[in-house]
Order: C-alpha cells, then structure tokens, then sequence
C-alpha cells in the first residue's frame, strides 16, 4: 500500500490550511501521521506549494511537486503516480491532506478490501449514520450498496428516501477515502468528468457512470470532520487525541 496525500496550498475557504495548525503541528503533518500509522509501505506527500514540500522533507517526509491547475485530489495522484513511475498494480490510498482524524486501521481497511477483491476498480469506506439533519444535508454524501458491498449510487441527496416518514432514518454516510490501482488512477483521469458527476459534483459518480465497480467497507469508526473552514479547524483542534 502507497498512500498519496494531495495537498495545495490555495484552497478557497480556508487557503493556505496544511500549514495551518492542529495541535501544535501543521495539518499536513498530522494526516502524514496518520499515514504512517496505516503500516502503508510508502508515503508521498503531492504538492503543488513549495511551503508544504518543505515542512513535509524537514519532518522527513517524501514528497512530489505536482501542477498548481489540478482540478481534485484525484488528478493531482494521477501526476504523482507518472512522476514516481508505479508500476499499474500497485496500490494506492487517497488520503486527503485535510483529514487530520482519520483512522489509520480505516486507511489500511480500504486498501485491503481492494486488494482481496480483483473485480472491484476501487474501494472506499462509509459509515452508519441515523441522524435526521445529515440525512438532509447535501454536504454529507450518502451512499447505497449491494449485499456484496459495491455502491450502487452515492448522492448528496437523502438516499435511500424511507417510504415511512415516521421511520427514523438509517443510511450509510460516505468517507472520503479512496484506494485504487495506479492504473486504474490513470485511466479514470482520462475519461474526464460525466454527467453525473458534473450534476451531483461528484468524482466518483464518473467510475459508476463507466461501469467500473466501487467497493464499499462500511465502519463505527468515527473519521472526524474533514478540515475546510475555521470551525472545521476549531473542532479538528478540540477533538484531536494522540495516535
């Protein structure tokens, strides 16, 4: 397993966020912990800063300089993946530079489910939720699944709708956390965006859309929030505990 963590420095609302700080240490670092902490063989760390590089190398990490024009996280990996010549099979885990709480046992969960599952192009995780207000909120992405575990949709939409408006509503909440092939990776940035991802402003309703099966390993692990904004950072700096 290689974990890439893509990282840029300009993100809209909260730019310049791997440097900043959760716990007395920049972002980038913690979710460079976390991955290291995962048992993963290698981790990059993909920029396109030279600030974040250099934090990354004086901690001693490994790090790739990627474009400034990458449209996600996905196309950035795409360039690290060329860049450090991996080999097709190799296995990687997308681990976004602003999950500083993610589980490392999690990280190294979707990597394996991808690996003891050959058809599957992609794996990724979800978690049981049944909380009314994230069942509403398109920023919280919901995914439904076959028996087998692959995703059969994923949506900001409340999915699946309950027909009993008095039933408590019981659904799968996705976690943003991809492993894939780099071969895979390199096809998937090449078919470009489809309609439903541009409809829904989702990357991976684009391998759905081509057929490509997405496996999803459903978890109680909770992931913590996702840093975007200076209360996500507050939180992420309230919730932190040490690995």
């Amino acid at each position: 397993m290689h974990v890439i963590i893509p990282a840029r420095y300009g993100a809209t609302r909260l730019p310049g966020k791997p440097l900043r700080e959760v716990a007395g240490r920049p972002l980038i670092l913690r979710v460079h912990e976390r991955a290291v902490a995962s048992g993963a063989a290698r981790v990059t760390v993909a920029t396109d800063d030279e600030r974040i590089a250099h934090v990354v190398e004086a901690a001693g990490g490994e790090v790739v300089m990627t474009a400034s024009h990458h449209a996600s996280g996905t196309d950035r990996i795409a360039e690290a993946i060329a860049c450090l010549g991996l080999a097709d099979d190799t296995v990687i885990v997308n681990l976004q530079g602003d999950e500083p709480l993610m589980p490392p046992a999690l990280v190294a969960s979707v990597a394996r489910a991808l690996r003891d599952h050959p058809p599957w192009a992609m794996a990724t995780a979800a978690r049981r939720l049944h909380d009314p207000q994230a069942f509403a909120n398109p920023h919280q992405v919901k995914v439904v699944c076959e028996a087998c575990g692959r995703a059969l949709y994923f949506s900001r939409a409340p999915i699946p709708w309950p027909r009993d408006p008095a039933a408590p509503p019981s659904f799968l909440g996705h976690i943003g956390l991809y492993a894939y092939r780099a071969g895979f990776v390199r096809l998937f940035t090449s078919w470009g965006p489809g309609n439903l991802e541009q409809r829904e402003g989702l990357e991976q309703l684009r391998a759905l859309e081509r057929g490509a099966a997405i496996g999803v390993v459903v978890t109680d692990a909770d992931p913590g929030p996702g840093v975007d904004t200076e209360e996500d950072l507050a939180r992420a700096n309230a919730l932190w505990r040490p690995l």
